[in-house]
């Protein structure tokens, strides 16, 4: 089975570059979100192997939505890799 990885972006084009690199060349299965609270609720109910989140989202930063997904015990240990578009 594929590791599962949550791709947070909200420019729809930016997540769907990451999306295809992400499958069809390093094989992994990925979910896709758009909100800090969307990545929230995903991490919590579909638990992937790791996190790829923007640190600009509309509704919040992608820190604050990291530390959210950090409170919770099932989700602490969750690996998050941040990045950003912006130069």
């Amino acid at each position: 089975m594929a590791k599962r990885i949550l791709v947070v972006e909200d420019v729809q084009d930016s997540r769907a570059i990451l999306v295809l690199i992400l499958q069809r060349y390093c094989g992994y299965d990925t979910l896709e979100a758009a909100t800090g609270i969307e990545a929230i609720q995903k991490a919590l109910s579909e638990r992937p192997d790791l996190i790829v989140m923007d640190m600009s989202l509309p509704d919040m930063t992608g820190i604050d939505a990291a530390r959210a997904i950090k409170k919770n015990p099932s989700t602490v240990r969750l690996p998050i890799i941040a990045y950003s578009a912006w130069s």
